[in-house]
């Protein structure tokens, strides 16, 4: 009898698994976005000068950290935003995730043969800013828990004009950016859409805005006042959803 039961939830949940993916629309949407606008900007990329390219990287640098800015002000527990940083980072940096994703980029940099110095760093700018960002956590959120697409669909357009700049100073790369935002975001998305306890206002609010110290970084990266690890960074995120879970 047990294991009947346990056979009849598997079977649900696999059912439910699968519908869920298959409805994902506010994702997929999102995806098509970013690929078609990176491949504009791919086309466009060939054509600009290395001025233009050097004011565009600085252009995105300062929407960045103004963006980063406005989001890491939200957050309504410094202590729990300064340790989640810290944490994240160390563990980011004891993983080596910055050499990872280089090593991820290399090796589809090669698959497609391409010949961009600039691949990886487009890939990893791109998902960062598809993937941090506050309409990405509270767009998922929305889609999963009450099968809301307007928000994600609303990204979508920011996100494929984004991607026709990005790709135009960056280059292929950025079309990449595509695989890790699906599953980022759709994973959001199927969480919320079994556990619709879990993303409590407290918690998407600590989430925004240790995303917005992590897009500060980037912002200062690309306008390349420092070199930082942003990358490893990215561990934070975790450790701010088990500390608000915890102390809040």
């Amino acid at each position: 009898m047990a294991v009947k039961c346990w056979i009849y939830w598997a079977n649900s949940f696999l059912y439910r698994t699968r519908l869920r993916i298959l409805t994902m629309l506010g994702t997929y949407v999102n995806v098509v976005a970013v690929i078609i606008g990176s491949i504009i900007g791919v086309l466009l990329h060939q054509r600009f000068p290395e001025n233009l390219k050097k004011i565009g990287f600085q252009a995105i640098g300062l929407c960045v950290l103004v963006l980063g800015i406005s989001m890491a002000l939200k957050t309504e527990n410094f202590i729990i935003l300064i340790f989640s940083v810290l944490v994240g980072a160390l563990m980011g940096e004891a993983m080596h995730l910055d050499r990872h994703i280089d090593r991820f980029g290399a090796v589809l940099k090669t698959r497609i043969g391409s010949n961009n110095d600039q691949f990886s760093e487009g890939l990893v700018t791109a998902f960062l800013i598809f993937c941090t960002g506050a309409m990405t956590i509270i767009g998922a959120i929305e889609d999963g828990l009450n099968n809301d697409y307007s928000i994600l669909f609303a990204k979508s357009l920011m996100d494929g004009c984004a991607s026709i700049a990005l790709a135009s100073t960056f280059g292929i790369g950025v079309l990449f950016s595509a695989i890790p935002l699906f599953i980022f975001q759709g994973g959001i998305t199927l969480l919320a859409a079994y556990s619709k306890a879990f993303f409590t206002e407290a918690l998407i609010t600590e989430l925004s805005a240790v995303g917005g110290v992590i897009l500060i970084g980037l912002g200062i990266q690309l306008l390349e006042l420092k070199e930082l690890k942003v990358i490893n960074l990215l561990p934070a995120l975790i450790v701010v959803i088990i500390l608000v879970r915890v102390f809040v």
